[in-house]
């Protein structure tokens, strides 16, 4: 049970608020935790009996004996109103009423008057998986938030299922203390039942828990992500090898992996915020999204924005709100935001105020978060850019990514031939050495890395439709017959490094280009 909670909830009991609203699918456990505050007299002063209610149950005493006549909502609120003792109702699914029955409405406003006016402390708490409050109770209600689990709570769980399939010796646990923490942290943002569903998946695997189970676990993770309708949950095997290039990117990257863990926390060290990475198209930018959530073992969301504002699940700002919210849930997890210059455009200002509503929305959120969220966020464009989201606080840092240089070329030109060559037809007696390598480096100055890789893919197509491997010829001819970025956008190209001169970190090597001797 969070300590926050504990202490909000006592002390809107000892102030007498007379009606709380509680979102949440945990129904035991928040019943468990709401009956240990509303008991406990050092929190709350006047100890309540806690009462409950069902659809299907009806009203249920403390002693665990129904009330006559308390079987339909209405007569259950009637008959609450009059008890006039200190007492803490709990009312479950009681929001499909509100549309369908103006007299519930009625009671309830009726019940927070006298509730509010009474010698006993008593409460109305209205217990929902979904938060639907009608305009009439808006001032009469107050929202709580009923946290998930918190990692004690998940360590007590796994902890407790592996004493028992150890002990009948169905199972082998193959973990130290950093790799239990692991799982506890893997199963944060689950609710208690969904955890314990992963573990025990997790554990008839194969009769071994190990690492390579954690992969369960977020698949659990997943189910919850597309049950939100808004983020895509990525299973993507990149890994920050398979990045040509971006050294200082990636050592960058490779310094914070753990930094969520509670060892990183005890250590002093803050959760990573995000990076926003911009640069040229075409240079690694996406790919590197997708390898850092590989490399750290944690789930992938893409946030398409664009979702946020197609009106599929709802309201804007309820489809953000909603982006977020499973964000924080799946926590700790990699959250991708593409192109992120195109779903924010023009938010700052314009359309009905919508936009910038949406986009102040995830500003503040980038700033208060708390949960291990970390947004990698890319962009082409930097003139799309709001100010607001470049200022320090939302980002940890901001790498710019230029083309690549000569030993980035050679890194880009070595991962791409050894994908295309992994099969034994394609590869033939073509040596990808360093000579080959240096060779193909040279021709391709100013080529991005995707245009590398598609000139890989055009001599895989020659070589293909002679039914024979690849050649080296294959592989120039291709390269001669693109004509790359830097010369087509050569004007965009050098205000993006304009822009980035005092603005980004690079993200290459040690011999970065020389802005001054780009071709184009």
């Amino acid at each position: 049970m969070e300590r926050s909670f504990a202490e909000t909830f006592a002390q809107l009991l000892k102030a007498r608020f007379p009606v709380l609203y509680l979102e949440t699918y945990e129904e035991q456990r928040a019943l468990h935790h709401l009956a240990g505050i509303a008991g406990n007299a050092d929190l709350v002063r006047v100890p309540r009996a806690v009462w409950t209610w069902s659809l299907t149950g009806g009203l249920i005493q403390p002693n665990g004996e129904a009330r006559s006549g308390g079987q339909r909502a209405t007569d259950a609120l009637k008959s609450v109103q009059r008890i006039d003792e200190p007492a803490v109702f709990v009312f479950r699914d009681l929001h499909p009423l509100f549309a369908q029955s103006a007299e519930v409405v009625r009671l309830v406003r009726d019940i927070a008057q006298a509730f509010r006016a009474g010698r006993s402390p008593r409460t109305l708490v209205l217990l929902s998986p979904v938060l639907e409050l009608p305009v009439e109770l808006s001032k009469d209600v107050t929202i709580v938030d009923f946290p998930l689990p918190r990692a004690e709570e998940m360590r007590g769980l796994l902890d407790a299922m592996v004493r028992g399939n150890t002990a009948s010796g169905r199972l082998r646990v193959e973990l130290d203390e950093p790799g239990r923490e692991r799982f506890v942290t893997a199963a944060a943002g689950l609710t208690m039942q969904e955890a314990e569903n992963a573990y025990a998946r997790a554990m008839v695997n194969d009769t071994v828990l190990d690492l390579d189970d954690l992969e369960i676990v977020h698949d659990e993770k997943r189910q919850t992500v597309r049950k939100s309708g808004v983020l895509e949950f990525m299973a993507d095997e990149t890994v920050l090898d398979d990045v040509g290039g971006l050294e200082n990117l990636k050592a960058w990257l490779v310094k914070r992996n753990g930094s969520w863990l509670d060892e990183a926390a005890e250590y002093g060290l803050p959760a990573p915020r995000g990076v926003l990475i911009t640069g040229v198209p075409g240079c690694g930018k996406s790919l590197t999204a997708k390898a850092v959530a590989t490399a750290w073992s944690l789930p992938l969301l893409r946030f398409d924005i664009g979702r946020v504002f197609s009106g599929l699940v709802g309201s804007s700002e309820h489809n953000m709100r909603t982006a977020l919210r499973t964000a924080e849930a799946v926590a700790p997890c990699v959250l991708w935001v593409d192109e992120i210059e195109k779903g924010f455009a023009g938010g700052a200002a314009g359309d009905s105020g919508t936009g910038a509503r949406v986009f102040g929305t995830f500003l503040t959120w980038m700033q208060e978060k708390r949960r291990p969220v970390f947004v990698i966020a890319t962009a082409n464009d930097f003139d799309g850019l709001p100010p607001e989201l470049l200022r320090k606080g939302r980002f940890d840092e901001t790498f710019f990514v230029d083309l690549p240089s000569r030993s980035e070329r050679i890194a880009v030109w070595r991962v791409h031939l050894a994908r295309a060559l992994r099969h034994r037809r394609a590869a033939g007696e073509l040596p990808v050495d360093t000579d080959l390598l240096a060779e193909l480096a040279g021709l391709t100055e100013g080529y991005s890395g995707a245009e590398i890789e598609q000139a890989v893919v055009a001599g895989l197509f020659d070589a293909f439709s002679e039914r024979r491997p690849l050649r080296r010829d294959d592989l120039v001819r291709a390269v001669m017959s693109i004509v790359p970025l830097s010369v087509t956008q050569a004007e965009r190209i050098d205000a993006l490094r304009g822009w980035a001169r005092n603005r980004a970190v690079s993200a290459t090597g040690t011999d970065d280009w020389d802005f001054s001797n780009r071709p184009g």
